[in-house]
């Protein structure tokens, strides 16, 4: 008993002789900060959200980086602001992706070409969730039938339906999602 009360008694003045030594070793500014030492938020640029959609409902994301140079050059003067090349991003493996549906043609819109917003499949929350997105171009066959679709689901039974085209050229763009069903950043 005397035993166990005297090496309880040698772990509380450890334990005290570290949050003195961490006291009078840390500066006032980091404690105050709770100790992460510059992980605090910063001000800094903005980035501009863009708008979309993902299961049926209106989402955010941005565009930080993406694979090919025409499409981080577009991305770039359409946001005005810098979205930047990373070549490797093509070679990320396919099961790593998930898909950003863009509309080539159809109901005029806010999309990148001027046509609907993009459409997105596996938001946060979802298996299979990745910001890192393959491109898929959309063209409606008719330009009379296209409506705004606010789905993946709704893109690929369209599809299905031979109502419209989906091409896939090969590159990935990161664009985290800031807000999407259900919740947000």
């Amino acid at each position: 008993m005397k035993r166990s009360l005297l090496v309880l008694g040698l772990i509380a003045m450890l334990v005290a002789g570290v949050a003195i030594a961490y006291l009078l070793l840390t500066p006032e500014e980091e404690r105050a900060s709770g100790g992460m030492g510059g992980m605090e938020p910063v001000s800094g640029p903005e980035i501009p959200l863009v708008g979309g959609y993902a299961e049926g409902q209106e989402i955010a994301f941005i565009h930080t980086e993406a694979s090919a140079t025409d499409v981080a050059e577009m991305l770039t003067e359409m946001m005005g602001s810098p979205v930047v090349v990373v070549p490797a991003l093509a070679d990320v493996p396919a099961s790593v992706l998930a898909n950003v549906y863009v509309f080539t043609n159809g109901v005029a819109g806010d999309g990148p070409l001027g046509f609907q917003a993009d459409v997105f499949d596996l938001p946060p929350g979802t298996a299979g969730y990745s910001p890192l997105r393959a491109l898929n171009r959309v063209t409606w066959n008719d330009d009379r039938d296209a409506s705004v679709l606010r789905s993946a689901a709704e893109v690929l039974d369209a599809h299905a339906r031979g109502e419209l085209t989906i091409e896939r050229p090969g590159v990935v763009v990161n664009m985290p999602l800031v807000t999407w069903p259900g919740g947000e950043r």
